[in-house]
C-alpha cells in the first residue's frame, strides 16, 4: 500500500469512527439516565400495559400503579426463601431513601394467582413496607403482566397445595412516561440499591 493511500485510508477510518463516536455521544446525551445505569439494558425494552387487582380489591392498570419512581418485583407469598429476602431488600432500600426525602414506590406482583388472593397479598406486603403495593389477578392477567416484563415463572409438580414456583428474581425500576430504566439482581445490597435509585430519581426530576 502506498503511503498517500495509507494516509487517506487512515483519515477515512478516523472520520468513520468519529462519526460513530458522535452518534454514540448523541444517543448518550439523549438518555437522561445514562450516568446512573450500571446494566446494559434500559430505555423501555421491558414493561408495558397491564391490568391487575390491587390489595384493596380494585382493578388497576400500569398507569394507576406507576405514578412516580416505582420498583417492581414478581414473586409469590408462599415462597420460602428467595422472595422474602428480595422483597425485604427492596423495602429496606426504599426506607433508606425515605430518610433522605426520596420517594420510591415498592410493588409486589404475584405470579401465583391460584393461592395469592387479595387478602393474602395485602397481609404479605404489609409485613414489609406500609407503602408497598401488592398486585394479583386472574391467571390471564398475571401472565400478561409477566410477559410484558419478560419474567419467567412455572409451577412445580406437586400432589397438594404446598407446591413451589420457579421464577425469575429481578427487580425493575420504572418511571411514568420514561418506562423501564434499570434492573437489580439479587446480590445488590439495600445500600447499593438505594444509592442507584437516588441517582435515577434525581435524573428523573431533572428531566421532568
Amino acid at each position: 500500500m502506498s503511503k498517500p493511500f495509507a494516509i487517506a485510508a487512515g483519515v477515512a477510518v478516523l472520520v468513520m469512527l468519529g462519526g460513530t463516536y458522535a452518534v454514540t455521544q448523541m444517543r448518550a446525551s439523549d438518555d437522561a439516565f445514562a450516568v446512573c445505569r450500571a446494566s446494559q439494558t434500559g430505555g423501555g425494552a421491558i414493561g408495558g400495559p397491564f391490568e391487575l387487582v390491587d390489595d384493596t380489591g380494585a382493578t388497576v392498570t400500569d398507569k394507576d400503579v406507576i405514578t412516580g419512581p416505582t420498583l417492581i418485583y414478581f414473586g409469590y407469598t408462599f415462597c420460602p426463601d428467595v422472595c422474602p429476602l428480595d422483597v425485604m431488600r427492596n423495602a429496606q432500600a426504599v426506607s433508606i431513601l425515605e430518610e433522605e426525602g426520596i420517594d420510591v414506590t415498592p410493588v409486589f406482583i404475584s405470579i401465583d394467582p391460584e393461592r395469592d388472593t387479595v387478602e393474602a397479598v395485602r397481609d404479605y406486603t404489609d409485613n414489609f413496607h406500609e407503602r408497598m403495593i401488592g398486585l394479583t389477578g386472574t391467571p390471564e392477567q398475571v401472565r400478561a403482566a409477566s410477559q410484558a416484563y419478560r419474567t419467567y415463572y412455572a409451577k412445580q409438580d406437586a400432589e397438594d397445595e404446598f407446591y413451589l414456583m420457579d421464577h425469575s428474581t429481578m427487580s425493575y425500576l420504572m418511571f411514568p412516561e420514561h418506562g423501564f430504566q434499570e434492573f437489580y439482581r439479587r446480590d445488590v445490597t439495600p445500600e447499593k440499591m438505594a444509592e442507584s435509585l437516588a441517582c435515577f430519581v434525581e435524573a428523573y426530576e431533572d428531566a421532568s
